[in-house]
């Protein structure tokens, strides 16, 4: 029994630090990408040794984000496997795993969490707004992305994947930081964060940002398409803090504001005149969140966590029409409550199991995307279970069940179960099974916008099914320790049902609908490798090839014969290019190469290099293959008490190429950073 609990206690504390209580000090200083394989809880929202987890996992540090030059957080993902994301220019950048995009500017298939908060919102179609992260990269203190489907887990946004980002513990900072950064294209960051004690049990951190650059140049590109310009600037407020009450019960207490600003709408290149019914002009978008955490610990053998979240999205992107008066085409605001409960206990000496239940309310206005209906309320309750049995010291088995109502969209099973075999404590082999829904956004349900004042823009599917997936993964993880080396290998198989595409007129003049018209079947294998040869030199390479097939579904066939009028039928090109959206909205293979090198004198040099192949981000874009490489080199230094870098970082070193559609040019961006510490 005393065993048992000191096994326990362990994977008690590591529940509490990836829950965002005080992290273990191993983890707060050590860069997990390249440490041995580490705990992580993002798969079962059980603390695992990777090689038990039901999944494959990537874990990035605070040192690798740093040493990837990324200014953003959609940029430290290029180093995920099967990952993808673009530039942003006057469209937000987007980040989609396995491709499945949409023609919108979001991303609703891969949740992404900050601390156990959803950043998905009614407003943004049920996806996620990159131009929105609420958190600065030095705050991050890991970023777990699990690879593959966890909507047993974390519900019908983690279709595909997840991305589970853990802040900095607010007990880790102490003083104050300034950092700065200048460079070409209109960079200029800049950034304070402090922290403190707040009694005799309690810190907090604060932390205020600016980022801003004039984004792509649409100088770069023939005259006729210089109908576009593009400027952003991003102000983040983020505020955390932690209270000891006792040996049993901690509080956290998380608020903040993130706004962005930037330009959107057409002009004539010629005239500079712009467009009647979408001119240029400035839009507002911005995110306010408040969220109340207690973390209780009933016994050895158990803990008890309450999370409530509230958060408000807005976009103001209005103007006057020629004929609609004042519209506001995208814009409007989101709400969301939601509240959790996670039990986390050992029911026998072998079997480990959390279970929980959550309910969120989502509330979206927007007067011209819900013409004459205004407001809609949307409400989901979850109830969920995992477990995970150790019978033998090579065999650990994973079972997972979610039960999911939506008043909207219905009720939906995600079951999920994996086996992995320990062939040797450095070899592990796993087999995993999933199925997975996806249910629609808000506006996909409900939407009712005009075109003109006899016309329908767009309208909503009441008769939206939800994306079914079913998926068979098999794994191998290595992890020899004597050559500092480990591999992560996912072989995948994946079907999704009723995959869903925006703006078909299911009439000739009819309006813009969602309908689910294409059944995919994607399949192949990625793989990441990391070795350090030396103390001083850390390499990490991730190389992703999928293939995606897509055919009709009923409704597909139906729309597609030319009897129906629809424009998915009308014009032959039309039909290839919504076949075209679905099989090529993922590279064939992709690659990525991280290299880190420590020089004389603690100098820091890092260097990134990406391969990615064609791909097709929306209905009417098309993207050529690209290589990208992005270097940083870092000096640390210290006058008197305060400590400090100097870094110069380089992104698209190797030129102009293009990430999101032909006509966005992405050059080369360098810029100047320093950083003091008090």
């Amino acid at each position: 029994m005393d065993r048992r609990r000191t096994h326990f206690r362990s994977r008690h504390c590591a529940l509490f630090a990836l829950l965002g209580a005080a992290p273990l000090p191993a983890l707060a200083s050590t860069d997990l990408f390249f440490s041995d394989l580490p705990i992580v809880a993002s798969v079962s929202r059980l603390p695992q040794r990777q090689a038990d987890a039901p999944g494959s996992v990537t874990v990035i540090g605070r040192n690798t984000i740093r040493a990837s030059g990324a200014r953003s957080l959609n940029d430290v993902l290029r180093l995920v496997p099967g990952f993808q994301t673009f530039a942003p220019s006057d469209k937000p950048a987007r980040v989609n795993y396995h491709g499945v995009t949409d023609d919108n500017d979001y991303s609703p298939r891969v949740q992404v969490l900050v601390d156990g908060r959803s950043l998905h919102s009614p407003l943004f179609r049920g996806g996620m707004n990159w131009e929105l992260v609420p958190v600065a990269l030095e705050d991050i203190e890991r970023i777990e992305v699990v690879r593959g489907s966890n909507t047993t887990s974390y519900g019908t946004n983690a279709f595909l994947g997840v991305i589970n980002i853990v802040t900095v513990d607010p007990a880790l900072v102490r003083g104050v930081s300034l950092s700065a950064s200048n460079g070409n294209q209109g960079v200029r960051d800049y950034s304070v964060r402090t922290g403190a004690r707040l009694g005799e049990a309690g810190s907090f951190r604060l932390t205020m940002q600016e980022r801003s650059d004039d984004g792509l140049d649409h100088r770069a590109v023939a005259l006729d398409d210089q109908d576009w310009r593009t400027r952003n600037r991003t102000r983040l407020l983020d505020v955390a803090a932690h209270f000891q009450a006792d040996s049993r019960n901690q509080l956290e207490l998380q608020f903040g504001r993130v706004e962005n600003r930037y330009l959107t709408g057409r002009l004539d290149p010629y005239s500079l005149v712009a467009k009647a019914t979408d001119p240029l002009r400035t839009a507002d978008q911005s995110s306010n969140w408040l969220q109340l955490k207690w973390l209780h610990t009933l016994s050895e053998d158990a803990d008890l966590s309450l999370r409530y979240t509230h958060s408000e999205d807005r976009l103001d992107n209005s103007f006057d029409h020629p004929t609609l008066g004042r519209v506001n085409p995208t814009g409007g605001r989101g709400t969301r409550n939601e509240l959790e409960a996670l039990h986390t206990f050992l029911p026998s000496e072998r079997t480990r199991m959390v279970w929980g239940a959550s309910l969120r309310h989502d509330v979206l206005r927007s007067p011209t995307m819900l013409e004459g209906i205004d407001k809609v309320s949307r409400d989901i309750g979850r109830i969920f279970a995992n477990g995970e049995w150790k019978p033998l010291e090579w065999f650990t088995g994973n079972l997972g069940l979610s039960y999911e109502y939506d008043s909207l969209a219905g009720r939906h099973l995600a079951p999920r179960a994996s086996g992995a075999f320990h062939l040797t404590p450095d070899n592990t082999v796993r087999i995993g099974y999933a199925r997975a829904w996806r249910t629609p956004g808000t506006l996909d349900y409900t939407a009712n916008q005009r075109r003109s004042p006899t016309r329908m823009e767009w309208v909503g599917n009441r008769d939206l099914p939800a994306e079914a997936l079913e998926s068979w993964e098999l794994g191998y993880l290595g992890d020899w320790k004597d050559w500092r080396m480990s591999l992560d290998v996912r072989h995948f198989r994946e079907r999704i049902a009723d995959r869903q595409i925006h703006r078909i007129r299911t009439t000739g003049s009819g309006p813009d609908t969602v309908q689910p018209v294409h059944d995919l079947r994607i399949r192949g294998h990625e793989f990441q490798w990391k070795w350090q040869p030396f103390d001083a030199t850390r390499l990490a390479v991730g190389h992703a090839n999928i293939r995606i097939d897509a055919a009709l579904t009923a409704v597909g066939r139906a729309l597609a014969d030319p009897a129906s009028g629809s424009n998915f039928s009308s014009d032959p090109t039309k039909v290839q290019l919504y076949q075209d959206l679905s099989e090529l909205s993922a590279p064939r293979r992709s690659t990525s190469l991280l290299w880190m090198q420590t020089l004389p004198l603690g100098v820091e040099l890092s260097v990134a290099r990406y391969w990615v192949r064609e791909i097709k981000w929306t209905r009417n874009t098309d993207t050529d293959k690209y290589n990208r490489t992005d270097l940083r080199i870092g000096y640390p230094f210290s006058l008197g008490a305060q400590r400090g870098e100097l870094a110069y970082t380089v992104q698209s070193y190797d030129g102009a190429h293009v990430e999101e559609r032909m006509q966005r040019i992405v050059e080369r961006r360098h810029w100047v950073s320093l950083r003091v510490d008090f």
